[in-house]
């Protein structure tokens, strides 16, 4: 039920997104009235959005990260809705790139043969690697033919795997490629952009991989085991080196990447610098320059609508 509901959520926000992007190219000479109100709209569907995978978050995959995200999500979410209504211009950035996130990983999730071709690739590379750091394994084939799980039998017991479609870097990706796609700047500097963000995305997602499969499968992190256990419910205290090294190393290491990766992306399409302000500002009410802490100029907008 939750699966279906987000799901739903998910094409309903990435459609309203889109629908207020198209009503701000054609509505340029009429104030932006009706595109801002849907797209203040969209935001708060996105934020419902948010609310309703908490659950899931917190409770089924046991991430304090995402579950404490989710949760704050909403209010957020609520507050840019009012910001653009008051008429913080600089919001259709972020609404756009919204719409091209939700274009570019959606169709992974409907899609069997792109989500199995994602997945595949991941699990063979960080086969190559775990191999060639000398680790035996397997590779077996799980439900609906993917072969995308690592078997392995160790000291401490028989552990697998799965190499999910959230394992595959599919979601910063998409990020990544929703900002730089939903600003106006030339192609050149754009695909710069790009270049400098999906190979290092990719990268350092083949390192988690590797890092998360070893560590659960080792048990390298087996500490403070009953405490672990019994806060989060787990049943198998062999959990808690794959609770440590997934639901909070990684995923705090991921948004420390995730941030210096942005920073290296703006030095080439700074419009995105602008993205981050508003999140700032929607984070702490206060209003910052980041194109003067970042060392580059304030881009000129070209399409008078005042990004």
């Amino acid at each position: 039920m939750t699966t279906a509901l987000t799901d739903g959520l998910a094409w309903l926000v990435v459609g309203l997104f889109a629908a207020a992007a198209a009503l701000d190219w054609y509505d340029d000479d009429h104030g932006r009235g009706r595109a801002r109100y849907l797209a203040a709209f969209a935001w708060v569907v996105f934020g419902v959005f948010w609310l309703a995978l908490f659950p899931h978050f917190a409770f089924e995959q046991k991430s304090f990260v995402e579950g404490a995200l989710s949760l704050a999500a909403l209010p957020a979410c609520l507050y840019a809705a009012y910001l653009l209504v008051q008429g913080r211009e600089t919001l259709f950035l972020l609404s756009r790139a919204i719409a091209f996130m939700g274009l570019i990983y959606l169709p992974f999730t409907m899609i069997p043969a792109g989500k199995e071709w994602l997945i595949e690739t991941v699990a063979w590379q960080g086969e190559f690697v775990m191999e060639t750091l000398g680790y035996e394994f397997e590779v077996v084939e799980r439900d609906g033919g993917i072969r995308g799980t690592y078997f392995f039998h160790t000291n401490e017991g028989k552990f697998k795997v799965n190499v999910l479609l959230a394992c595959t870097g599919l979601g910063s990706m998409a990020i990544f490629g929703g900002l730089i796609a939903a600003v106006r700047a030339p192609l050149g500097r754009k695909l710069r952009g790009v270049a400098i963000a999906i190979p290092i995305i990719w990268a350092l997602n083949l390192v988690r991989v590797v890092f998360i499969t070893l560590a659960f499968s080792h048990q390298w992190l087996q500490f403070f085991v009953d405490p672990t256990m019994s806060l989060l419910g787990y049943q198998d205290p062999h959990m808690v080196s794959y609770f440590i090294s997934d639901r909070v190393l990684a995923q705090v290491l991921s948004v420390v990447a995730l941030v210096g990766i942005a920073w290296a992306v703006a030095r080439e399409v700074p419009e995105l610098l602008t993205v981050g302000e508003d999140v700032l500002y929607i984070a702490t009410g206060d209003e910052y320059d980041l194109h003067e802490a970042v060392g580059t100029d304030r881009p000129v907008a070209t399409d008078g609508k005042g990004e």
